[in-house]
């Protein structure tokens, strides 16, 4: 699908969402540079996955192509940010080290964000995969950095802390622990109530800290590959307004018709 059409807009005071059904570099081409403050980037990653019956190619390209499809993405992506946004992207290790050379001649490199993979399982002569990459870099130095505090693991059968804090210990009950750059505690989202296609989804904690770390109130949310809308849902939450995509229409309803569902105060009609 090379069209771009405007599926939903959604008015809230003098900031206007909007969300797309189409492809993501013509989506990106149709933004204004500089406007911005997160862009975060979930693509297909190659692996034949059937995201559509309408597109057997949609995840399906050689190496090649979806080197030069994805560098076209990133590319597009540097535009639309604005100077101390921040770009995320989500994707394997073996790609994510190729990319982000790439980005590291464009942007300033912030994290390599280890995210636990759980049930993974070994391939050939590899070791076992223990996690995925979420690269993060901002235009220049960022606007907007806040880092979270996250609750100390902790025993299910004591109730204790599983790790030894020594004189720290009455710390981490008060404030909590400063987020790594690993993220352990993140849980794939496989259970029926909470699934919400047969497709990947991302757990939503995993995109609220995303929000949390980089984003501000009133500023822009861009999203090309919007799948289940989950960074859509998180950057609202925080009041950020957003301009997202994707290129599958049943992904585009599920998106407009869980934002209805979470309440925000939208004004107006908001088909179009």
């Amino acid at each position: 699908m090379n069209n771009l059409v405007s599926y939903q807009r959604y008015q809230q005071g003098d900031k206007k969402s909007e969300l797309f059904l189409g492809d993501a570099t013509y989506f990106l081409k149709s933004l204004d540079s500089g406007i911005a403050s997160i862009v975060f980037l979930d693509p297909p990653f190659n692996l034949g996955k059937r995201y559509s019956d309408n597109d057997d190619l949609l995840d399906n390209r050689t190496p090649e192509e979806y080197n030069h499809w994805l560098k076209e993405i990133l590319t597009e992506s540097i535009r639309v940010l604005m100077k101390g946004g921040a770009l995320y992207l989500y994707h394997l290790p073996s790609w994510a080290i190729h990319f982000g050379s790439f980005l590291k001649t464009r942007l300033t490199f912030r994290h390599w964000i280890a995210i636990s993979m759980k049930n993974g399982f070994a391939r050939g002569n590899y070791l076992y995969p223990a996690h995925y990459a979420l690269l993060y870099f901002t235009k220049g130095e960022p606007i907007n950095f806040i880092r979270p505090h996250i609750k100390p693991s902790t025993c299910r059968h004591c109730g204790g802390m599983i790790k030894d804090y020594g004189g720290y210990q009455s710390i981490i009950n008060e404030k909590g622990i400063n987020l790594s750059d690993f993220w352990e505690d993140l849980s794939p989202v496989r259970h029926s109530n909470t699934k919400l296609r047969s497709a990947n989804q991302l757990p939503i904690k995993m995109l609220q800290r995303v929000i949390e770390i980089s984003g501000t109130p009133g500023s822009l949310y861009v999203d090309p590959f919007s799948g289940t809308g989950t960074g859509i849902i998180a950057a609202l939450e925080l009041g950020m307004y957003f301009s997202a995509c994707d290129i599958v229409e049943s992904n585009c309803e599920l998106i407009h018709d869980r934002i209805i569902n979470a309440g925000f105060d939208f004004e107006g009609d908001n088909n179009v």
